[in-house]
């Protein structure tokens, strides 16, 4: 029995003997596994950091491209080397790059709807003086909506043309952009419950105050249906004048697709060198608009008054083509033109790229250029049909190609004062002030005329027009101011001095 006991006792002492050693190795095992586990947590904590750090940075990188100004035409290819340019030539392209603070926070008082109407340029103007509006009234900006419903009868949106995202991040310090209205007050504007109306032309900053103002937070949605020229050219505090610059120059960037087709273009045109674009701006809509006739034929005469009858928007219905003509009122003919660039000493073989749509006559009219100059060119003539299939129909884009390549040409020449001329003439002088020819239309028609009636030899002509050009190169010089008459004195646009540095 004692035996028996002491076997019991002895294989009880095993048992707890083993169980302990089986402890003891899952202990071992457990903090085996632990210090591996702790191991793989630091390196999982370090590789974590490494991540967010490297994100930190990207993020700032892209924050950095959004805010560094405008992507005008980077990396363009000179027809000079820096070695070769002098200090005169050498232009910067792009402002030096400024960090945006954070969002402006301020009281809204209510939400702004825009509809802009005419061309591209008019509607560029227009899309400046509506963000410098809202900024003052401290209003929220609806991205603005272009025409669609004009002679050009373009169905691009906002985003077809210009970068909506950098537009709405890079004014973020003035004021507040949104694609599109709240939920709830969308709602409101379906059911008719805002007011809309056309702002007065010319207008200064009070009558925003004092009018639009109060209907804002009276309705709390207001649509401006009109927005051409309804913000005057001078008489503005100095900040709204550099807040519309600073709009139209870095905030207003181009679509990534139509800003490389641009530079495509201008690396074909600079491949034998220097360049000219000519805005040859003799289209139909504009003949038919002005009333604009002189070299026509008479069905031709009968097609453009038909067309401007047909434009109820159009008010001048009866024009004198001949008296509008000598009053310097009528874009230069393909021929005038061609005499003029001769006149004035352009070298017969320097590319011309003609910035325009289709011309009215066709190659019937062009036939004097060519002969002249032996190197026109056109965007249709440089880029395979594939290249420009996604623009067929859609003449803003279109226009937006032209205007890419008006800024990076070496001359600069518009036949005619039209929106486009005047916006590209503007933003070449912000550019370091790129020559923009500036023709006197009323004396090179009287000139021509002397000239084709044999009271000018061709060297008293040349001489003429050459020493009236001069000093209308687009150098600095303040903008004449008309306050009684807004439409005649000169546009803000096309001379914005307050933005220049030749004036700060």
């Amino acid at each position: 029995m004692r035996r028996l006991e002491h076997c019991d006792g002895r294989e009880e002492r095993e048992g707890k003997l083993k169980m302990g050693m089986k402890f003891l190795g899952e202990f071992k095992v457990a903090k085996s596994k632990l210090m591996v586990s702790r191991a793989t947590m630091k390196l999982l904590i370090i590789w974590g950091m490494k991540m967010l750090l490297l994100w930190t940075i990207a993020l700032y990188l892209v924050r950095w491209d959004d805010i560094s100004g405008p992507t005008l035409l980077k990396g363009f290819p000179s027809c000079f080397s820096p070695s070769e340019m002098s200090s005169d030539d050498k232009l910067d392209f792009v402002p030096p790059p400024v960090h945006l603070p954070p969002k402006r926070i301020y009281k809204n008082n209510g939400y702004l709807m825009v509809s802009c109407n005419g061309g591209l340029n008019q509607m560029r103007a227009a899309i400046c003086d509506m963000v410098a509006i809202a900024r003052y009234l401290n209003v929220t900006l609806i991205v603005p909506e272009l025409d669609k419903t004009s002679f050009w009868n373009d169905p691009s949106e906002f985003q077809d043309i210009f970068d909506v995202d950098h537009f709405i991040k890079s004014l973020r310090d003035e004021v507040r952009i949104l694609k599109e209205l709240p939920p709830r007050l969308k709602m409101r504007v379906k059911l008719g419950m805002y007011y809309s109306l056309p702002p007065v032309s010319w207008s200064d900053i009070s009558y925003y105050h004092h009018q639009i103002l109060r209907l804002v937070k009276k309705y709390k949605v207001v649509h401006l249906n009109k927005t051409d020229a309804r913000l005057a050219n001078n008489g503005l505090p100095l900040e709204i004048q550099k807040l519309r610059c600073r709009v139209n120059y870095s905030a207003l960037r181009f679509t990534s697709q139509i800003e490389e087709l641009g530079r495509r273009i201008v690396r074909i045109l600079r491949e034998n060198g220097s360049f000219l674009v000519l805005h040859l701006r003799y289209e139909m809509d504009m003949l038919a608009f002005s009333g604009c006739t002189h070299g026509c034929r008479d069905d031709e005469v009968d097609e453009l008054t038909n067309m401007r009858y047909a434009y109820p928007w159009w008010k001048e219905k009866i024009i004198d083509s001949n008296l509008r003509r000598k009053e310097g009122l009528c874009p230069l003919t393909p021929e005038e033109t061609s005499l003029t660039l001769r006149a004035l000493g352009i070298d017969s073989n320097v590319r011309i790229y003609i910035a325009a749509g289709e011309i009215y006559g066709g190659e019937r009219r062009l036939a004097s250029l060519r002969a002249s100059f032996s190197n026109v060119v056109k965007k249709e003539t440089l880029l395979g049909p594939s290249e420009l299939q996604f623009f067929k129909n859609h003449s803003s884009q279109m226009a937006a190609l032209d205007y890419l390549v008006s800024l990076e040409s070496d001359i600069f020449v518009p036949t005619y004062d039209g929106n486009m001329a005047k916006v590209v003439e503007g933003h070449r002088r912000y550019l370091e002030f790129k020559k923009t020819i500036q023709l006197d239309r009323k004396l090179l028609v009287d000139l021509i005329d002397q000239h084709h009636n044999g009271l000018l030899s061709w060297d008293e002509f040349s001489y003429i027009v050459k020493e009236a050009h001069k000093d209308r190169m687009g150098r600095p010089k303040k903008r004449v101011v008309i306050s009684e008459r807004p439409k005649e004195e000169d546009y803000f646009y096309a001379n914005p001095h307050e933005c220049l540095q030749q004036f700060e």
